[in-house]
């Protein structure tokens, strides 16, 4: 699967996300497995699926920053 924008997953739901978190660093795991038995042909995928999971989890902080705000001023 190609990776998705930074837009594509704000528009998902927090379990969305995590789901697919999940499917990433599956993902990831099993591209380095391959690269680990010389099998890996695309070295460039580690480092976008890397990023992936860096844009998610940016997501969720951003989340989690936005609710502590809104519950400080309430």
């Amino acid at each position: 699967m190609a990776t998705e924008t930074l837009k594509e997953f704000q528009k998902m739901a927090p379990d969305e996300l995590t789901k697919r978190e999940e499917e990433l660093r599956l993902e990831l795991f099993k591209l380095r497995t391959e690269t680990a038995t010389d099998k890996g042909k695309d070295t460039s995928r580690a480092g976008k699926l890397r990023k992936d999971i860096a844009r998610i989890l940016t997501i969720r902080t951003q989340a989690e920053k936005t609710k502590q705000a809104s519950k400080a001023k309430a």
